[in-house]
């Protein structure tokens, strides 16, 4: 593929392998990326991700590695930079995604940013004092870093003034079990003139822990992710390494993760409407909800041997394999589960105190969606198509979802009521793929055994239950680890948050959040 700007042409090459279609290339310079990430954008494009990478003990310097998604499918642009003074150009003038991204890696990597017209915004984002600032935990020298005194630094938030206007502080720790994150609202009365958000309080070095590690390491780490997300992670991991080693899974392997995947789709859709109905009042809701839930990963437990089917998913394949009664099993707990969700979501529609609080709450518009570069349950609320499980104009998705026709949920709403509606609908399709995946699953063996291809690199991306679950694998002269990157759909859904609470009041923020359920975990790594 070859993506032409002003006179300028950039030649990619289309990864191998059956996963998600990515095309690869390098960037002259830093200009030539601007250049590349203005063409992107006048086409509609996203950015899907942004790392660094150390590469100095190869003898070379660092590398920015950024993920642009088009219709057609992904272009990964790397960025060969310096081992002194390493610098690109601020890309948030064109992404505002990109901000967060690129604090995260100057945190981590010591790459920096600059120019652009993306507000100059270099505040820290992972780093929390926990470590000093000259000091970076994913250069290859940066050592184990323990010692560091625990020195937390006042934080730069947002003022808004004027008459009025007074702040409210939320969080780190919360009330309830949840991950912490720091919420500060601006606000006149109970109306929201601003929401900031600080994260990065679940950092826990997961990018760190893969380096040097095996690919078999690698997959058990990556499905620990997020717990919610674990055969997302696990699927796109290993989709990066065989790409990397052109390696292609076996065709009821392939079945078999899209199985799982919907499988963990349907778990955490139950859980979210279960917890809109109990912010909205309606504990009917969720006490339903979360028996069907319950039920369901009860039945993950006996048929996978976990709930949350970790370490099913591996480079090659799968490592377990159902046979035609859990098959059975599997239908038959559809059918029923499809029954109870219709009649819940027709007394979810029909409730007038809950569709009262969902109805223009929350809103967000599909310019915003695409311009936040917005993907996943938030995206299509406000009525983009975008699903890659699904066809669209000039995208084939990867197998087995290419042949299984998934119809993708959306609603142009674009608020509380319809991310709730957009769940409802997933539910269902997904009842309805995972009954076709389980009445014609092929036969073939379910792991095939590769090597390691030494200096090889492999991107993975999968739709994940939240959005684009994507990771990008880099291995040594010796086939071990070297750069693992995980990447959640919640580092561009955090902002839209932010925008989807103003002018709504401060009460309302809960029922806000729930709707979009965003991750701590998976984001701050």
């Amino acid at each position: 593929m070859t993506m032409r700007f002003h006179a300028e042409p950039i030649e990619f090459t289309r990864q191998p392998g059956l996963g998600a279609p990515v095309w690869a290339a390098r960037a002259a310079d830093g200009d030539d990326l601007m250049r590349f990430a203005v063409s992107v954008h006048r086409h509609e494009g996203r950015l899907a991700a942004l790392w660094g990478e150390d590469r100095r003990q190869r003898g070379e310097g660092f590398r920015l590695h950024c993920v642009f998604a088009l219709d057609e499918g992904h272009l990964w642009l790397d960025l060969d930079l310096p081992a002194e003074n390493p610098v690109y150009p601020d890309l948030a003038g064109i992404f505002p995604a990109a901000n967060r991204m690129q604090r995260a890696t100057r945190d981590l990597v010591g790459i920096a940013f600059e120019g652009g017209s993306g507000g100059g915004d270099a505040r820290p984002w992972l780093r929390h004092g926990a470590w000093p600032a000259d000091w970076h935990p994913l250069r290859h020298d940066a050592g184990e870093g323990g010692g560091f005194p625990n020195d937390p630094s006042d934080y730069d938030f947002v003022q808004v003034g004027g008459e009025g206007a007074h702040e409210i502080p939320v969080g780190p720790i919360h009330a309830g079990i949840i991950e912490p994150g720091h919420f500060r609202f601006s606000v006149i009365g109970e109306r929201v003139l601003r929401l900031e958000q600080r994260l990065g309080y679940q950092h826990k070095g997961v990018e760190k822990l893969f380096i040097g590690g095996s690919i078999a390491d690698g997959a058990r780490l990556a499905g620990r992710i997020s717990g919610d997300s674990t055969c997302a992670y696990a699927w796109a991991y290993a989709a990066a390494v065989e790409a990397a080693c052109g390696v292609n899974p076996p065709p009821r392997a392939l079945m078999l993760r899209a199985l799982m995947l919907e499988r963990e789709r349907v778990a955490n859709h139950l859980g979210d409407l279960g917890a809109l109905g109990n912010d909205a009042a309606l504990a009917f809701g969720f006490s339903q909800f979360m028996r069907l839930k319950e039920d369901w990963l009860r039945v993950n437990g006996a048929l996978f041997g976990h709930r949350f089917m970790m370490d099913r998913i591996v480079p090659g394949g799968t490592a377990s394999d159902l046979e035609a009664p859990a098959l059975r099993a599997i239908v038959d707990q559809c059918d029923a589960i499809g029954r109870e969700v219709k009649d819940l979501r027709k007394i979810y529609d029909e409730h007038a105190g809950l569709q009262d609080r969902f109805q223009t709450t929350g809103t967000i518009h599909a310019d915003l969606a695409r311009e936040l570069s917005l993907t996943g349950v938030a995206a299509r609320a406000t009525g983009l198509i975008l699903d890659g499980r699904a066809h669209r104009q000039g995208y084939t998705p990867p197998p087995p979802y290419a042949a299984l026709g998934v119809r993708p949920a959306t609603d142009e709403r674009g608020d509380v009521a319809a991310r709730a509606a957009v769940r409802f609908a997933e539910i269902f399709e997904s009842l309805r793929l995972l009954q076709e995946i389980a009445v014609g699953l092929p036969d073939s063996e379910l792991c095939i055994e590769f090597a390691p291809v030494a200096d090889a690199h492999g991107l993975g991306v999968i739709e994940g239950w939240r959005g684009e679950v994507l990771v990008g694998v880099a291995l040594d002269g010796a086939g071990r680890l070297a750069r693992v990157h995980p990447h959640d759909p919640s580092w561009q859904a955090w902002p839209a948050l932010e925008h989807a609470v103003m002018k709504d009041i401060v009460p309302d923020f809960p029922l806000i959040n729930k709707s979009f359920n965003l991750s701590y975990s998976g984001h701050d790594l």
